[in-house]
């Protein structure tokens, strides 16, 4: 285990946010090479009862990249959440060299703990080259991040405990919250949060498309939920990842401001779609993600 990974394992909670709580996510995604195509990675110290599904995708990603070529960027991946993670135990990675073509690579990871399979990963990497452009536009009217209050105090004041401890990612609700609408009778169709990792990131591009990985998994099925004035700390909602996929349009940087507008199509047979945009502050579209949820309302 890495010097920074087995700190981010051991040291107690962090009050507070900004750079030392980014620096632990860091510190995670800096994963312990084991052996040729096995990398081994930890949980926070002070973790939920299940690893957090944005952790898991974003580490697998680094075991991904790990076997390719730096001038190699990802621009996709599709990932299966198959059982619960401990986070109580290293979760070991294994990558599977699918292919390494002229333009592209291709990558496979299985997550494995206790013997068995919890998360899987295929991430494709594509050399840059040019080719025809356009883009669909940022929603209009949407405030500036700075003009907005932050997470803990649009959380002030109501019983949403998982708001309360230090995230890595800054969060700026531009619409009412969720657990705001449920008391409202407000029923909003989309959701849109201002992101980024609260704190300076080192010059990698790998690593900011890991960051940005580990935010997608953050709100996406709020939006689910807003529709319906459930939220998962005020009411009875079971909900857990299912599977989730990630296209990367063009370069970023997950230490500034993004826009993360999201949207629900459908929700049936326990389950509920969520797709989502990410817009770079000045409105280029930077990536675009589809998740599918097990959501059961008790």
């Amino acid at each position: 285990m890495t010097e920074m990974a087995r700190t981010a394992a051991t040291e107690p909670e962090i009050p507070g946010g900004g750079q030392p709580v980014l620096d632990r996510l860091v510190a995670l995604l800096d994963l312990e090479k084991i052996e040729e195509n096995i990398f081994r990675g930890v949980s926070p110290a002070h973790s939920p009862v299940r690893v957090f599904g944005g952790q898991v995708a974003g580490q697998a990603l680094v075991a991904a990249g790990r076997t390719v070529p730096e001038e190699r960027r990802v621009h996709s991946l599709h990932a299966y959440f198959i059982r619960g993670g401990d986070p109580s135990v290293p979760i070991v990675y294994e990558v599977d060299r699918i292919r390494d073509g002229r333009s592209f690579t291709t990558r496979r990871v299985v997550a494995i703990q206790h013997g068995k399979a919890i998360f899987s990963l295929s991430a494709s990497f594509q050399t840059d080259e040019p080719g025809i452009e356009h883009a669909e536009v940022m929603p209009e009217g949407v405030p500036a991040p700075e003009t907005l209050p932050t997470l803990m105090e649009r959380a002030e004041g109501y019983a949403i405990g998982a708001h309360a401890r230090p995230r890595p990612i800054d969060l700026r609700y531009v619409n009412e919250p969720p657990w705001v609408t449920r008391e409202t009778g407000e029923r909003p169709a989309r959701n849109q949060v201002w992101m980024r990792a609260d704190g300076k990131l080192p010059d990698q591009q790998l690593l900011h498309v890991c960051v940005l990985t580990y935010a997608s998994d953050m709100t996406l099925l709020d939006s689910v939920l807003a529709r319906h004035g459930v939220y998962w700390d005020t009411d009875k909602v079971l909900g857990a990842s299912l599977d989730h996929a990630l296209w990367f349009h063009r370069p970023f940087r997950a230490d500034e401001w993004f826009l993360y507008d999201s949207a629900s199509p459908t929700a049936s047979g326990a389950r509920g779609l969520a797709t989502g945009r990410f817009f770079a502050q000045d409105g280029t579209l930077i990536a675009t993600v589809v998740q599918e949820g097990l959501l059961r309302v008790l």
